[in-house]
Formats: C-alpha cells, sequence, structure tokens
C-alpha cells in the first residue's frame, strides 16, 4: 500500500506530508484470507533455508500476536503441525503488541537459562489491517502487515544480556479493539467520526494519539536508562539503539530527548510501516545486512498495554 494509493482514498493528504511527517512511503498489507499463522509459516520456512536449520532441532515456539488464528487452540500449536516441528517441541502464544519482540526475547531466555529448551523458534506475527476501519486515515497511514522468525539458541551472532519491563495498564483504554472478546463478544456494528474526521467504532483498532504520545514520552526514556543501568553501560557505550519503529515524528522526538546522536539511532519505517511486534527485528536484519549490527545493541520496544521493554544485545562475531 503506497503513499500514492492511499491519496487517492484521502485527497486532503499529500504523498509528501505522510512521506515527511510519518516517515512511511509504503506498507505491506494481508491478503484478504491470508492471516497471522500463514505469514508466520512464510517466515519460518525463510528462516530455516536461509539459515539451513533443521527443523527436528527446534524443541519450543513462542509466538506473539493479537490477531490469532482462533481464541483456542494456540496459534503456536497450530505452527508447530503445519511446519512439521517434532511433538516433543514445546509451543505457547503470548498477547502482547509492540513491546513483544524484547518480551519474547526474555521469554526464551529464561526457557534456555532455565535447561528447558535449546533451540527457540520466536514468531512475531501481525495483521492489525484486518481490524482497521477503511475510512480511518491515520492507522491506515502507519500500520503495516508483518511476521517475523528469530531462533534463540545457546549459541549465535548475539548474546542477549539484561532486561528492563514494565506495564501501566491504567492506559489500555488508549489502544484497543473493544468488541469481539469475553467482555463485549458481539459487534456493535455503530460508528461516529471524531472532529478529524477518523472513525470511532468498538469494533474497530481505537488509538488516542495523543495519549500514546504522552505516555510514550514518559515512559521510553526512562525504559532506555533503566536498560543502560540494567547492563552496566552508559548511552556512549551502545553502538545502535533500535527502538520500536511507531513512526517517525515520535522517534525523531525521542532521539533528541534521549540525546542519542543521529549515527546511532536506527529508522526502519519507510518500507515497511509500523508492524507493531515485528519493527524490531525488521529493523535488526536490516541493519544486519547494511554493516551496523555490531558491539552492544540496545532494543526497545513500547505500546499497547501500556506495555514497555528494553534489553542490550551483543553482537559478536559467531554464525
Amino acid at each position: 500500500m503506497t503513499n500514492e494509493r492511499l491519496v487517492e482514498v484521502f485527497p486532503e493528504w499529500t504523498v509528501e506530508k505522510v512521506a515527511d511527517k510519518i516517515g512511511i512511503k509504503r506498507r505491506h498489507i494481508a491478503a484478504n484470507n491470508e492471516t497471522t499463522l500463514d505469514m508466520a509459516i512464510a517466515a519460518s520456512n525463510r528462516l530455516f533455508e536461509e539459515y539451513n536449520i533443521e527443523k527436528n532441532t527446534i524443541d519450543f515456539v513462542l509466538l506473539c500476536t493479537q490477531s490469532p488464528e482462533y481464541f483456542l487452540p494456540t496459534t503456536a500449536c497450530l505452527l508447530q503441525d503445519r511446519l512439521g516441528l517434532p511433538t516433543r517441541c514445546g509451543a505457547l502464544d503470548f498477547n502482547l503488541g509492540c513491546s513483544g519482540f524484547v518480551y519474547g526475547l526474555s521469554l526464551a531466555k529464561g526457557l534456555i537459562v532455565g535447561n528447558i529448551a535449546e533451540n527457540i523458534l520466536l514468531i512475531t506475527t501481525e495483521t492489525y489491517s484486518k481490524y482497521i476501519h477503511p475510512k480511518d486515515k491515520n492507522n491506515r497511514t502507519i500500520f503495516g502487515d508483518a511476521a517475523c522468525a528469530t531462533l534463540i539458541k545457546t549459541n549465535g551472532f548475539a548474546e542477549i544480556l539484561n532486561f528492563s519491563l514494565g506495564t501501566d495498564g491504567s492506559g489500555a483504554n488508549n489502544l484497543i479493539i473493544k468488541s469481539g472478546a469475553s467482555r463485549q463478544p458481539c459487534r456493535t456494528d455503530t460508528i461516529v467520526f471524531d472532529e478529524a474526521g477518523n472513525p470511532v467504532s468498538d469494533d474497530y483498532l481505537y488509538m488516542n494519539g495523543t495519549e500514546i504520545f504522552g505516555f510514550t514520552l514518559e515512559a521510553v526514556p526512562q525504559l532506555v536508562r533503566d536498560t543502560l543501568s540494567a547492563n552496566s553501560f552508559k548511552r556512549e557505550d551502545i553502538s545502535l539503539f533500535v527502538l520500536h519503529q511507531a513512526n517517525k515524528y515520535m522517534l525523531d522526538f525521542l532521539r533528541k530527548k534521549i540525546k542519542i546522536e543521529p549515527e546511532k539511532f536506527y529508522y526502519c519505517l519507510e518500507n515497511f510501516g509500523n508492524t507493531v511486534s515485528s519493527t524490531i527485528p525488521i529493523a535488526l536484519k536490516e541493519a544486519q545486512k547494511e554493516g551496523k549490527l555490531y558491539g552492544p545493541v540496545l532494543l526497545a520496544g513500547f505500546g499497547v498495554g501500556y506495555s514497555w521493554s528494553g534489553c542490550v544485545i551483543k553482537v559478536g562475531n559467531g554464525d
């Protein structure tokens, strides 16, 4: 979905305005019959092929999504079967958004340190586009669909160091889809439009941009400080900062507030958009291809919940 196609739907915006303010030129959208499971299978198979990974070595699957295949069973169980992973493999879903990848790293590290698993397939997969109203120009401009597959094992190209995690559920209503689950199982099929002309409905994704922005500016600088402290690093010790790719305006504001040098701050929005839990692993892959992934790298995710998560990975010379 290019900006050119979007402005055909929303002519009050221009291609240049979207690109300059949001930092996104195109985003990928799942097909009508394409699900998070389909994307997770594709991402996993690409991982196995690219790194010559034997499927029978996988002994745990962690799958992060807020758009599961069904309420039950878990999408991770379906993925185990569709990929042909061994039945001795553990599998579970966890429901987190933009902080999900770093939370997944914490779960994977715990499984390894606890001698529960040795080769963990971490999946982040999301199709937010299916929950966005067609006339919601703000969210349609920002969000893209994506899945990423990451292998966490006892030896690899980077060591997972220490974490800082946080939660504030009082902000839950500022990024929410209200209908469809146990509290409000039935669709309301009602919609109103706010003063900016954006649709508001319990049946679709609602994001209070002002409140989310305020939360981010308060929580993320402290998250970065706490993550540095947890790893006994100073800001200047970090080779690269990879934050959740929310939008360029927010990232620019955060970079300046935290006082991170431009050359140490990674942007990876232009061709993907905000892909929720997959923004950080996509950015890591792109930075790796560009030769920018080395030394201590600080990761920070933040968003729906509210939830936030940070860690440092130490990139070495491993395979």
